[in-house]
């Protein structure tokens, strides 16, 4: 019985690798995005497509997991850093988004006959937007350093954090009559113990403790203790009776401006892509679509007027903060459909009993259609936006807007990337300090990394050579990058990594001598230095101008010798 049961799952699993594997690239090259993907593949292996799949409790637990990890990542990259930086968008703008969103939707809820904390779950719920679809269509129209770009990243920021207090909400809620002062304040005391005892064991045990096993120097172990600290942390938030996404929340948090920061960041992203598409196909195949066949006119009223109310109260909140209006309309339609983490919060409100199943069923497969509407609509706003452009006459700018933009930074990352930061990664980092030019190192001594960071270098624990970790630390086809490792066989790693995955970068290297340099010209280096080389010559010439042989002779010979060199090096790799 058990060796069936195992292969029952086995082909499960076997099932929902396939059509992973199938629908994403499918629905990425309908410009569609992964999740309608994930989603699609759902509906379809579910009970309302062909029924592949039909006992769905299960990967609905196991699938659960994939926003814990979701909800840690979000926790490691709010660095108080990127608060500061964006703190007018984020805690103006787009707190005003939510709480005027969210109340306009409760009100419209309780006109449904809803209770006040259910109206509560619900409005704020549906007030939330897509993170995935609207980072995703930004990056890859890159326009998340544009006006509107920042303004919807600080949008999806406010309410990725709000997700926080939401599930705090949903918490409290289930206490349905039980619920009192008493258990308010006991809630309050139980959460506030835990955060005390987070933030304690995050400033004093935590960095120890992953500098220990960094310096291991056994990646293996250090990936299972960044998945033990989020499990941990969600087992441990689980047990106290509070939200195991919180917990993970928390855990991201404390690291997120550690050193570490980077390199867990990239060993968790595989967890947390897998597990996140297992919850999304799990919400398709629970995805009530007879609901859809049976009230479609209602459905698809209810989607229209989410849709419409909500890009209207963005294009007015952008019009009333100063936005042009074309920025506006890009941020209306980008953020208009309500976003993935409804999912959870109506599920959990669904399990709790403060929604009833059939309503959760719809709000579900109302989110579903209101982001699959997304595409749709920006589409039709790009014609809208050139209409206008042809139309509407050319205004100068208002000076409170230029000022506005002025203080506004792009997002930002890192101009120059120094991989390996020991003496050279150290002199180089000096210079690029010197003439204010941003950079980020990475090392993956922690040792070293913790003295360059006592010393004041911007520089992280990480393997410059995994491409999770390059895009993590923000590497993008501008970055420039400046290898510095000493071993030629990891060297070689880094180099191929960055050329592979941005192969427009300009690549800076050193070598110890002109066969290692050919080397790694041949593996993607732009310019490669090699030690031996500079240092003859640096020798040379400082010997002949002891024997007072004048300096114009000996830089010309220098420049002569360095050039043949260097034509050898090229003609060689």
């Amino acid at each position: 019985m058990e060796a069936l049961e195992s292969h029952h799952y086995l082909f499960d699993i076997v099932i929902l690798l396939a059509s992973a594997v199938a629908a994403v690239p499918l629905f990425r090259r309908l410009g569609l995005g992964a999740v309608l993907g994930y989603l699609a593949a759902g509906v379809l292996l579910g009970p309302w497509g062909v029924g592949i799949i039909t006992e769905t409790e299960e990967l609905r637990h196991l699938s659960e997991f994939g926003v814990v990890f979701l909800l840690f990542l979000i926790g490691l990259d709010l660095k108080p850093s990127r608060l500061k930086l964006m703190h007018k968008q984020i805690f103006g703008f787009g707190s005003a988004q939510f709480l005027v969103t969210g109340s306009v939707l409760a009100l419209t809820a309780l006109l449904f006959d809803l209770s006040g904390g259910a109206s509560l779950v619900v409005g704020f719920g549906l007030a939330l937007s897509s993170t995935a679809i609207g980072l995703q269509m930004l990056s890859e129209r890159g326009e998340l350093s544009t006006r509107h770009g920042r303004t919807s990243f600080a949008v999806l920021l406010l309410q990725d954090i709000a997700v926080v207090p939401l599930l705090l909400l949903i918490t409290f809620l289930s206490g349905g009559t039980k619920l009192s002062w008493l258990t308010l304040a006991q809630a309050a005391a139980t959460t506030a113990l835990a955060l005390g005892g987070m933030i304690l064991a995050g400033r004093t045990l935590l960095r120890p403790l992953m500098r220990l096993v960094a310096g291991a120097k056994n990646p293996e172990i250090f990936t299972a203790l960044a998945v033990l600290l989020i499990l941990g942390s969600a087992a441990l938030f689980e047990r106290i009776g509070l939200s195991m996404a919180l917990g993970a929340f928390l855990a991201g948090l404390m690291l997120a401006d550690s050193e570490y920061r980077h390199q867990v960041e990239a060993d968790i992203q595989p967890f947390r892509g897998f597990l996140l598409g297992l919850f999304f196909m799990s919400v398709g195949m629970t995805t009530d679509m007879g609901l859809l066949l049976r009230e479609g006119f209602m459905v698809i009223g209810l989607v229209l007027g989410l849709l419409i109310v909500k890009a209207g109260l963005l294009f007015g909140l952008g019009r009333l903060f100063g936005h042009l209006r074309r920025d506006s309309l890009r941020t209306a339609a980008l953020l208009s459909q309500s976003g993935e983490f409804a999912f959870v919060l109506f599920g959990l409100a669904g399990s709790e009993g403060i929604l009833d199943k059939e309503t959760a069923k719809l709000l579900v497969l109302c989110v579903s259609l209101s982001m699959a509407a997304t595409p749709v609509l920006d589409r039709m706003n790009a014609r809208l936006l050139a209409h206008l452009k042809r139309t509407e006459p050319v205004l100068p700018i208002p000076v409170v807007e230029l000022k506005a933009a002025a203080e506004e930074e792009p997002l930002a990352t890192p101009h120059v990337l120094i991989a390996g930061f020991g003496r050279v990664g150290k002199t180089v980092g000096r210079m690029l300090e010197e003439r204010g030019i941003p950079y980020l190192g990475l090392d993956k001594d922690p040792e070293r990394v913790a003295e360059c960071r006592a010393q004041g270098f911007e520089v992280f624990y990480g393997d410059a050579s995994h491409a999770t970790v390059l895009k993590a630390a923000g590497a993008s086809e501008s970055t420039t990058v400046i290898i510095t490792i000493d071993q030629a066989g990891a060297a070689e790693k880094a180099v191929l990594a960055f050329r592979h995955h941005f192969p427009k970068a300009r690549i800076f290297m050193r070598a110890r001598d002109h066969r290692q340099a050919s080397a790694l010209m041949t593996a993607g280096a732009s310019v490669c230095i090699p030690e031996t080389l500079e240092a003859s010559l640096q020798l040379g010439a400082a010997a002949l101008r002891d024997m007072g042989v004048a300096d114009g002779e000996v830089e010309k010979l220098v420049i002569h010798l360095r050039q043949e060199n260097y034509q050898r090096i090229h003609q060689e790799s």
